[in-house]
């Protein structure tokens, strides 16, 4: 039978711009699959990561990422290219989610990366500098379809905020549909793998 669980998903937006076309961009995303169902979880006030900061009791801010990330099926990075690679806030988050070593919210959580800018390479570098991240965080990302979205400029929009039909919409929509597939594979996976260790050792 299809899997038809709704997915709570983190949206992580590298843009800490309000109107910014990337968060129309993660807004559109989950507006287009009914089993998503996204929250954006803003990373503007997170301290620099300090591991001093984890030795008490650690800021407010981070308590509350490390917390919002922590509760998600799926993490859904939305964000612009800066200077070749990542906005700083993001990489700030990426790193206060990881830590204190070993306790990483990150961890075997099912991903989609997408960048977006007016420009023709959509952000191209930045979204495989993520991905180099990833690896190490462990974290399982969607390779399929690539998202790398050139030439997003704000007449891409309509009044309520989200992407009018045309082919950028189509192109939205299939990453939609492919990252909510992505999660039902992985959740999948980790319920047979659960539902065989509990057959174990009911078999002594």
């Amino acid at each position: 039978m299809p899997d038809t669980r709704t997915h709570k998903i983190a949206i992580v937006c590298g843009s800490l711009r309000k109107d910014s076309v990337n968060r129309r961009i993660a807004r559109s995303i989950c507006s287009l699959h009914d089993r998503l169902d996204c929250s954006i979880v803003e990373i503007g006030d997170l301290p620099l990561y300090n591991p001093d900061l984890d030795e008490g009791t650690p800021p407010e801010p981070w308590a509350r990422f490390r917390d919002a990330i922590r509760d998600v099926h799926g993490v859904l990075f939305v964000y612009p290219e800066y200077n070749r690679s990542l906005p700083g806030a993001l990489k700030n988050a990426i790193d206060v989610g990881s830590r204190p070593y070993g306790k990483s919210v990150w961890a075997k959580k099912p991903a989609a990366i997408v960048t977006a800018s007016p420009g023709a390479l959509g952000g191209a570098l930045a979204n495989h500098a993520l991905r180099q991240c990833c690896v190490f965080l462990d974290m399982p990302v969607m390779q399929q379809p690539e998202a790398y979205l050139g030439q997003v400029t704000d007449d891409k929009f309509g009044e309520d905020g989200l992407l009018k039909d045309g082919d950028l919409k189509k192109l939205v929509t299939t990453l939609a549909g492919g990252f909510a597939d992505w999660i039902d594979i992985i959740r999948a996976g980790r319920d047979k793998l659960l539902s065989d260790s509990e057959q174990q050792m009911k078999n002594g």
